[in-house]
């Protein structure tokens, strides 16, 4: 029986491996449940709690890397980096919070999600599934000027909202600052 869960462990290894492939790999090129593993690190230099001041609200971004998660409908997997927010006013009150949200795997609506990696993992790009309705879906744009410090641009897609799409006295405010070279300082 040892001999037998011995064999089935090194095939097993072996299939695995075969479907691993660098982070920047187009998942489109590569086999059904493939994983796109992050094998230089660029995600790292990332993570951690971030904060910065906008128009009178202070945005603090936690930035969480995720191993091998799902995506396409499973079709294949990746490491991500995942962010989660709170936004809140001078006075302390908060107008948005995403921290503890929990995600479901098929949900887009409050994700933040990298794409890839550019300039040696030194800018990554990002997906924004929007919040209620949609709103602000787009991209963001994370550059890393030096270890304490990134850099922020956020690129909402527009949409046109009617009662048929968005339910009246939905939230349908924008809480992430809409600009350019927003810098951010690690906490």
């Amino acid at each position: 029986m040892n001999k037998l869960l011995l064999i089935f462990t090194f095939f097993y290894t072996i299939a695995c491996n075969a479907q691993e492939y660098p982070l920047k790999t187009d998942h489109t090129e590569v086999p059904n449940y493939s994983y796109l593993k992050d094998t230089k690190n660029e995600l790292d230099s990332f993570v951690g709690t971030w904060k910065a001041n906008y128009n009178n609200n202070t945005i603090t971004l936690y930035i969480t890397k995720e191993i091998h998660k799902p995506f396409g409908g499973n079709k294949y997997y990746k490491d991500v980096l995942s962010i989660k927010y709170i936004v809140k006013n001078s006075a302390g009150n908060i107008l948005q919070n995403t921290q503890n949200m929990t995600i479901q795997s098929n949900q887009l609506r409050h994700t933040i999600f990298s794409q890839w990696a550019e300039d040696n993992g030194n800018l990554m790009l990002f997906y924004y599934g929007g919040t209620n309705c949609s709103v602000g879906w787009g991209k963001i744009f994370l550059k890393k000027i030096n270890p304490t410090q990134i850099s922020w641009e956020y690129r909402p897609n527009d949409i046109i909202l009617d009662d048929s799409k968005c339910p009246p006295g939905t939230d349908i405010n924008i809480y992430l600052p809409e600009t350019k070279d927003l810098i951010f300082t690690k906490q």
